[in-house]
């Protein structure tokens, strides 16, 4: 029988026993590294493809970009943080820091540069589309660098708050919890992203994540200065007295450490594997459930992604029973066999007609993530042990650096062949993007139509609307001006790069750009005077023609969205006619779609904003049910992204059970090094221990 341990601190507990109010301020600590985290990693590849139009590739090479960073700053961070000496402790100072820092670079990743105005800066398309890659870039490099400072000194402190081998397990089971909890609202930040009160009539969700993201802030600051003064750090009083060791000694300890070598081998495949799943199994739901309906998509990912967070912090439970019982190695091999079921499963659970399907792989895949980085956080704790027993030295923050470093690089690694595999599937974030921006101009329409509905006539003419009409006229003037320098820009670019495909290409933008530009003028000179005319009347009520004036400004409210909206059909129905003559193995598809955005080309180019409001809003009702099914990708990308989405884990899975099971730190072995390292410590004299 196991000795039990009678040692207890004054409350009556035992002294390795965390109490209540340290666990929860530590466990709050994972919204950072378990929502935040993945939350930029997913949204910002999601968001910049089908959002922005940018190319799914060059998004995941430049995910790798901060993990070859993280390859130099990790590990400094983890030194400084085992070195730093402050009256505050040595890994406090990060977490306020740090907590504070990925508030603000959360809310500058979602800034990006956009729209038509930014775009004409450019001489090409090509050219803006890397300008938005460099400030991505540029803004990942600074929150995942603030998320380092927070999540490794926070890491490494969980390991030293007990040495008791499964109070650490519960621990970081702590921070799971919370990190998953918080999570179940993360799924919903791209459903969120899409309402209209956050990305506004004509935006994406792009747009929306811009605001959403500043209701993040708000909460991640007052978090940071709770984790700062609420947290204590037992092992200060031990590490303060040893000296400060060189940068290269610590790497060499932790490279020499055969355990922590095949623990972090095994994270590392998994963490490769599995980012596929959140990757890739965003696209699914939306483009192969729902034929291409992001917000249907958007609406199972949240529900999908709620049922995955409730199943994580459920599993907190199970994980805290088994692990005691089977040990910690084999309860990793079982994390990661449920892991593999949870990827086959979806064979049939990803089906069309039955889209909640989803949620059983759901289910188990969550269990066993949560299983596996809560083991895998909470096995480098006992590492820590062995490397103090053989040592006499704790270095919690350079092996949780290396450690956290592996699992993000396998992560952005997945991204990159993610990346690139989406490349390969041919799918067509361009189309998507078109779609995006026709419904958008659709949409700003409706928001109009909308509000002049509520115009009754010569006996609604009172001040009110008099100033509404001033005010809706002054806007669409700078609108159509603004419109106007953008499709001059337009006109004397070269289009001929544009598409090759199409020999009249040029041809047919430059006439359809002129003809935009002809009936902007002329908007512009009839706002104008609508302007003066408006102006000279003031605020009287019942001044004549002040009804004929409102109704006069009304169709050329709309004017310059509808024009977008003509140039947005051209450029789609282009850009398909070019894509049907590359994929000649798609032709039925391309054939479907060509004749679904001739129709609404053609119906844009005939619509009359003269018309009665309530027949414009059912025109305008019925091409924006209409254009959602234009996002539909062809069958053999369909195909491949499942096929690749389930498999590649599944491979990877039998690589990790490979490098656990040379994993040798057993229960038994961790209760003698605790043993060991107690009996030493006790025969130390009190100032050195």
């Amino acid at each position: 029988m196991k000795e039990k341990d009678t040692s207890t601190l004054p409350g009556g507990k035992p002294e390795h026993q965390i109490r209540f109010t340290q666990l929860a301020a530590y466990g709050a600590g994972g919204i950072i590294p378990i929502a935040l985290f993945n939350v930029a990693g997913i949204l910002v590849g999601l968001m910049g493809n089908i959002s922005l139009g940018l190319s799914a590739f060059w998004l995941g090479a430049i995910l790798i970009v901060p993990r070859l960073w993280d390859a130099l700053s990790d590990p400094l961070i983890g030194h400084l943080s085992d070195n730093t000496r402050t009256r505050w402790g040595r890994r406090r100072p990060f977490l306020l820091i740090g907590g504070i820092a990925v508030a603000v670079f959360f809310v500058v990743i979602w800034w990006i540069p956009k729209g038509d105005m930014v775009r004409a800066w450019f001489p090409s398309d090509s050219g803006f589309q890397w300008f938005q890659l460099g400030y991505i870039l540029f803004s990942l490099l600074l929150f995942f660098t603030a998320v380092n400072i927070f999540e490794i000194p926070h890491g490494a402190l969980g390991m030293e708050m007990t040495t008791e081998y499964h109070e650490r397990t519960r621990l970081f089971s702590a921070k799971s919890f919370v990190g998953n909890l918080f999570a179940m609202g993360t799924p919903w930040l791209f459903a969120i992203a899409s309402m209209e009160i956050f990305k506004g009539p004509g935006g994406n969700e792009a747009d929306g994540m811009r605001y959403v993201s500043l209701m993040i802030a708000a909460i991640l600051i007052p978090l940071s200065f709770w984790w700062f003064f609420k947290l204590r750090e037992p092992g200060f009083v031990k590490a303060a007295s040893h000296e400060k060791t060189p940068f290269w000694k610590d790497m060499k300890r932790t490279a020499n450490n055969r355990n922590f070598i095949m623990l972090t081998l095994t994270i590392f495949t998994l963490a490769m594997g599995f980012n596929f799943v959140q990757l890739l199994g965003s696209y699914i739901p939306i483009f192969y459930v729902f034929g291409g309906d992001k917000v249907a998509g958007a609406y199972l990912l949240g529900m999908n992604g709620m049922i995955w967070a409730i199943t994580g912090v459920l599993a907190v439970f199970p994980l805290n029973w088994i692990s005691p019982k089977l040990g910690k190695r084999n309860t990793l091999t079982i994390a990661i066999l449920l892991m593999c079921c949870a990827q086959l499963s979806k064979i049939v659970c990803y089906n069309p007609h039955y889209p909640y399907l989803v949620i059983i792989p759901t289910v188990l895949l969550s269990t066993g993530m949560l299983f596996f980085f809560t083991l895998g956080s909470s096995m480098v704790g006992d590492i820590c042990d062995e490397d103090e027993l053989k040592t006499g030295y704790r270095a919690e923050g350079s092996y949780y650096s290396v450690f956290w470093w592996f699992i993000k690089m396998g992560s952005a690694l997945a991204s990159f062949v993610a990346g690139a595999l989406i490349v390969l599937t041919m799918f067509d974030e361009t189309q998507v993007t078109k779609v995006d921006s026709i419904q958008g101009s659709i949409r700003e329409m409706r928001s109009k139509v909308r509000f002049w509905e509520n115009y009754k006539g010569v006996a609604g003419a009172n001040t009110e609307w008099i100033e509404s009409s001033r005010k809706q006229s002054a806007e669409a003037l700078k609108e159509a001006k603004e419109y106007v320098s953008y499709l001059e820009k337009e006109s004397r670019k070269d289009a001929s790069e544009a598409n090759k495909n199409l020999p009249d290409y040029p041809s047919r933008k430059g006439k359809i750009l002129s003809g935009a530009t002809s009936a902007e003028k002329a908007a512009i000179a009839k706002l104008e005077l609508i302007q003066s005319r408006l102006g000279k009347h003031g605020l009287q009520t019942q001044t004549p023609g002040t009804d004929s004036l409102i109704k006069e400004a009304i169709p050329l409210t709309f004017q310059t969205k509808l024009e977008k909206a003509r140039i947005y059909s051209f450029e789609l129905l282009s850009h398909l006619e070019s894509r049907s003559l590359e994929n000649t193995n798609s032709k039925e598809h391309y054939k479907k779609l060509n004749r679904d955005i001739t129709g609404i080309d053609e119906r844009l180019s005939g619509m009359n904003t003269a018309s009665s409001l309530d027949n414009l809003d059912k025109e305008l009702d019925g091409i924006e049910k209409e254009i959602v099914l234009l996002t539909q990708q062809t069958p053999y990308t369909l195909l491949m992204m499942r096929v690749v989405e389930i498999g590649l884990p599944v491979l990877l899975g039998f690589f990790s059970i490979f490098f656990v099971l040379r994993y040798t730190l057993t229960e038994k072995r961790s209760h003698e090094i605790k043993e060991l390292l107690r009996q030493r410590n006790a025969d130390r004299p009190k100032e050195e221990v």
